[in-house]
């Protein structure tokens, strides 16, 4: 595959989990900024790739993909890496978690980061108070699966699944900004907390700093992003 990929991003959004699996990968690829500060994602030439509006699209060979792990998911099938592969035995163990990250972890981080756009305003908090629990839940169950240490959850060889993980930690330590820090408590899930440290020394992960702003140590101790282009929101 000789055509580069071409990433749509904003700093600090979903599009980040890609530009780590993109540079650990070690694959060519350019960014294009979708500047949030404007609502760029609405517009039409962006709603042509993804008609949702959401980040991240990443043009391919084979056209635009949009929907996080389906991006990571055609990464690893099509390059061969970070994934178990098709015919390996860890393969279904690997896509259980993979789709339980994306379609319940960010699924419920959303309710929490967007609540508004869920209820009524007023009950934005309530709603958030209530999904507190069962992110909990989510994380102690993926600690559980760490603690095993497969190989797709293994510090010293990062899988998609890890960059997705560390990235949506990083966003319950931040997000939504004014909110109620306590839930969170990072030595909580020490062998997800393992596995942070361990990407925060990667190069993928030094690549991505610079490129979006996200301090020396961004999915252990994270501060809110200062991108050199853009909006994180």
């Amino acid at each position: 595959m000789t055509e580069k990929l071409r990433l749509h991003y904003a700093p600090d959004n979903a599009s980040l989990v890609i530009r780590l699996v993109l540079e650990e990968m070690g694959l060519p690829y350019e960014t294009v900024l979708v500047d949030r500060s404007v609502r760029e994602q609405d517009s039409t030439a962006y709603r042509t790739l993804n008609p949702n509006g959401l980040i991240p699209v990443l043009e391919t060979p084979q056209g635009p993909i949009f929907e996080t792990a389906a991006i990571l998911l055609w990464l690893a099938d099509t390059y061969g890496m970070m994934a178990p592969a098709a015919d390996h035995p860890d393969r279904g163990a690997f896509l259980k978690w993979l789709f339980f990250a994306s379609n319940t972890l960010h699924a419920d981080l959303r309710i929490l980061f967007y609540a508004e756009t869920y209820i009524d305003p007023g009950n934005a908090e309530a709603l958030r108070a209530g999904i507190r629990p069962r992110l909990r839940r989510h994380l102690h169950l993926l600690d559980s699966q760490a603690a095993a240490a497969p190989g797709w959850l293994c510090p010293d060889h990062p899988s998609v699944l890890t960059y997705y993980l560390a990235c949506m930690m990083r966003w319950m330590a931040l997000y939504p900004a004014g909110s109620d820090r306590g839930w969170f408590q990072l030595p909580d899930t020490p062998y997800l907390q393992r596995l942070l440290n361990a990407l925060e020394t990667r190069d993928a992960t030094r690549a991505a700093i610079a490129a979006e702003g996200l301090g020396a140590t961004p999915f252990t101790s994270p501060t809110h992003p200062t991108p050199p282009q853009g909006s994180a929101t």
